[in-house]
């Protein structure tokens, strides 16, 4: 119905015209003295041919839209399967599409040249800068002083940014390395305890890690990748304090009982670049952890939460049923 009446409202003019001309046509027989039938048959005849062009051209319209209708969301695709145009005024809009098709395309190639070219400096400045940090690591070895501990801790902060870089290039491309299969998760949790014992020792910050006995399907290395950074941020909020990994159901929960977050920045905390209050007072806070998180959760088809109360502690949550996926 509403088609109908769109219709109707395109052709409101035309429809009009051939009306007057019908009412004239039976006027003019009339007006002749001819018998009011002949006149009244006139007239029908009039309007039943009439009736029968809107039919057919009603139908010609119908499967235009029908066809327009199908290409939304595909049209840059589509272009040349556009509807023939009909009459001058149709003409000028095929070419009007053409026109701004063609300058998308050309948008489009400049975004995506311009994007290759950045992604290949900094992929390739991310492996670069890796040879000095190792000769770093390499000169710190055995060196048990303060100063040497400090310049180690400080060094892992550096190693964990750069990997975050490589990381967070990765995952906006189409080639990344995932490998889907069964995986202990309590290997992957004592990896990146293992990994993150230096700062936990430094920032005097107590671990509980329960045994979970899962099997989760997933790729080891980015969600250790998650795992890590949940534990990069409760180290840095929960100074002396004490950090939970247990399994609730088919999720795996990170408590600590930190400094928390603020309620007003709960709703933002996985938007890439958001800090919030906490990002405030610790300046060296960049906004993109937790955006990967959620970004790598989403690849892998887990789910991510984070529920915090301020003053008392955060907890995360990482769902981790995946039931839809075949097992290599």
């Amino acid at each position: 119905m509403r088609m109908l009446l769109g219709y109707l409202k395109e052709r409101t003019w035309f429809v009009l015209l051939l009306a007057l001309w019908v009412a004239l046509f039976a006027g003019v027989l009339y007006l002749y003295n001819l018998p009011p039938e002949a006149a009244g048959y006139g007239g029908l005849l009039c309007a039943a041919a009439l009736l029968l062009w809107t039919a057919v051209d009603f139908v010609r319209y119908r499967r235009k839209i029908w066809l327009l209708r199908s290409m939304l969301g595909q049209a840059s695709l589509l272009m040349d399967s556009l509807p023939e145009a009909v009459g001058p005024k149709e003409e000028v809009y095929h070419a009007l599409l053409q026109e701004l098709h063609r300058e998308q395309q050309a948008a489009v190639s400049a975004s995506d040249a311009w994007r290759r070219e950045t992604t290949d400096y900094y992929t390739l400045w991310v492996h670069q800068i890796k040879t000095p940090i190792a000769a770093m690591r390499l000169m710190l070895q055995g060196d048990e002083t303060d100063q040497g501990r400090e310049l180690a801790a400080e060094l892992f902060r550096v190693e964990r940014y750069v990997e975050l870089a490589l990381s967070y290039l990765r995952l906006g491309g189409s080639g990344t390395d995932y490998v889907i299969r069964e995986y202990p998760l309590d290997n992957i949790l004592r990896k990146a305890v293992r990994k993150y014992a230096p700062l936990f020792i430094r920032g005097k910050v107590s671990i509980d890690l329960q045994e979970t006995g899962m099997t989760v399907l997933t790729d080891e290395k980015w969600l250790q990748l998650v795992v890590e950074q949940v534990l990069s941020n409760a180290v840095k909020y929960a100074p002396g304090g004490r950090v939970t990994m247990r399994q609730e159901m088919d999720a795996l929960l990170i408590e600590d009982n930190g400094i928390g977050i603020a309620q007003e920045d709960l709703p933002r905390v996985f938007e890439q670049g958001f800090t919030g209050y906490n990002g405030r007072v610790d300046n060296r806070s960049t906004g993109i952890g937790l955006y990967l998180c959620r970004q790598i959760c989403r690849k892998l088809g887990h789910t991510i939460t984070v529920d915090s109360e301020q003053g008392k502690g955060t907890r995360v949550s990482i769902g981790l049923a995946r039931p839809f996926l075949d097992v290599e």
